[in-house]
């Protein structure tokens, strides 16, 4: 049996919820509370609680525009996950987020305001310095303040749902497996983006590296519970019978 990871399902406050997304996250920054406060105000307005209850998670997905520290807080708070395709990322830097309830179709995209940090002095005029005011008035700036809030429509594609793999086509040029639509079709012929396009990497030779039959267990044998080699040793979901997950 595999021993499930606890997640943290139970309504939390503001202050654990920032706890918890600065550990997560590897410091305390402006933008994690702004994250953290865009996320439980987003959470809010679905009906959500925050973190989501697991039938709300379910019905939850979430765009963030921006790779800074902002989109970890969200992640973090939401519970959303790359992994699950609850999570998506579009490249706008632009500090903001939606959340999505599936089951409604409501969606709320908050944004972070430029005043709020024209204004952090007011709301911490005790502090020093520019960060530190920011970090104390974005604890007491009320949501007004601190952001916009638009009601939009998100339109899904059956191929951007979470769940199993709904299509695959493989790339005429370099063999490679496209997974969920993404594939590009040009005179006919079926391409990945990279080779249809050019891809963020360039100067690709596939090459040997050291210890390259390492594996996490010697001799692993996918048809038993245990191996001899590695006492007590289970098996991962999908390992049997050499069955895959993806």
């Amino acid at each position: 049996m595999v021993k499930r990871v606890k997640e943290k399902t139970e309504a939390q406050t503001f202050e654990e919820l920032l706890a918890g997304s600065v550990a997560a996250h590897g410091h305390l920054c402006p933008g994690q509370i702004v994250g953290v406060r865009l996320a439980i105000l987003g959470l809010r307005l679905l009906g959500f609680e925050a973190p989501p209850t697991h039938p709300q998670l379910k019905h939850l997905i979430v765009f963030v525009e921006m790779d800074r520290c902002t989109g970890d807080a969200v992640a973090y708070v939401t519970n959303a996950k790359l992994g699950r395709r609850s999570l998506k990322f579009v490249d706008y830097g632009i500090m903001a987020a939606t959340l999505l309830n599936l089951e409604t179709g409501r969606a709320f995209r908050i944004i972070s305001t430029e005043e709020s940090r024209e204004l952090a002095a007011l709301y911490a005029p005790g502090e020093p310095d520019r960060r530190g005011q920011q970090l104390e008035a974005y604890k007491v700036m009320p949501d007004s303040v601190m952001f916009r809030v638009q009601e939009v429509k998100v339109n899904l594609s059956p191929f951007d749902m979470p769940g199993p793999t709904r299509r695959k086509a493989a790339c005429m040029k370099c063999g490679q497996v496209v997974r969920d639509n993404r594939e590009v079709r040009q005179n006919g012929s079926v391409y990945c983006r990279p080779c249809a396009s050019g891809a963020y990497f360039t100067g690709v030779q596939e090459i040997a590296w050291p210890d390259m039959n390492w594996s996490p267990y010697a001799n692993p044998d996918p048809t038993k519970l245990t191996d001899s080699d590695s006492p007590g040793r289970r098996v991962w979901p999908g390992e049997i019978a050499g069955k895959r997950d993806d």
